[in-house]
């Protein structure tokens, strides 16, 4: 599954790149699916709740950064004067071409996990109210970051494929509804400018294993939360 929703999410970032064959992006795949899936497994097992992405930001800024993207950290401005921004904005130009921003949601879920996974989250934290809570990638951003972390790989890897401007976009606290807009606050499309096309991927319980869904326009865009008192 992994493997096939990060070849679905880099072929259509160079479906216009003439002369790359299918054949050779399933062998640079698999060239580095073992240590994506390794990343995974990590980021599973260390997640982090929602206005405290910090380590996770910092992973992901690092991976990016040293694949020769320009990389902004502490992106998003908050109305909580206490939470720090912890997005990302990598960007890497190539060229004369359209901008395509590709984006990755960061946080997780006050979930215990009772996977009995050897790479299981045991994480407690405390949340915005102060109480402990158990955390646990219940959502699948683990699963999107490796994406992200994987298609950026090839497409540093392919630069002479494809001409234009790559932004890369690290969201924080996307279960809470409010992390697109504090990095929109702090000047997002004025700062790294405004993208031609935006791209993103959501894992889904309703999809089997190993297959790739779309649908035209918008998808998974929209949220509903309850705060329990």
């Amino acid at each position: 599954m992994k493997k096939s929703i990060f070849i679905a999410l880099l072929f259509s970032l160079i479906l216009t790149t003439p002369g790359l064959a299918q054949q050779s992006l399933d062998a640079m795949v698999d060239r580095e699916l073992a240590q994506l899936v390794s990343t995974y497994k990590m980021l599973h097992a260390a997640p982090e709740l929602s206005h405290y992405e910090s380590k996770t930001s910092a992973f992901l800024a690092g991976q990016l950064r040293a694949l020769g993207f320009t990389v902004t950290e502490h992106v998003g401005k908050y109305a909580e004067p206490s939470w720090q921004g912890y997005g990302v904005a990598a960007v890497m130009k190539n060229g004369d071409g359209p901008t395509v921003l590709v984006r990755t949601d960061l946080d997780a879920l006050p979930v215990e996990e009772k996977t009995g996974l050897p790479y299981a989250s045991t994480v407690k934290a405390k949340n915005d109210a102060g109480q402990e809570v158990s955390v646990m990638h219940a959502c699948g951003h683990d699963i999107h970051i490796t994406n992200m972390i994987g298609t950026a790989k090839m497409l540093a890897q392919l630069k002479d494929q494809w001409r234009g401007t790559l932004i890369l976009i690290g969201q924080p606290a996307e279960e809470t509804v409010n992390g697109a807009r504090a990095m929109l606050a702090d000047g997002l499309y004025t700062r790294f400018s405004k993208p031609d096309f935006a791209i993103a991927l959501h894992d889904s319980a309703d999809v089997a294993a190993g297959k790739v869904t779309y649908c035209p326009g918008y998808a998974m865009a929209s949220s509903t939360s309850v705060d329990v008192i």
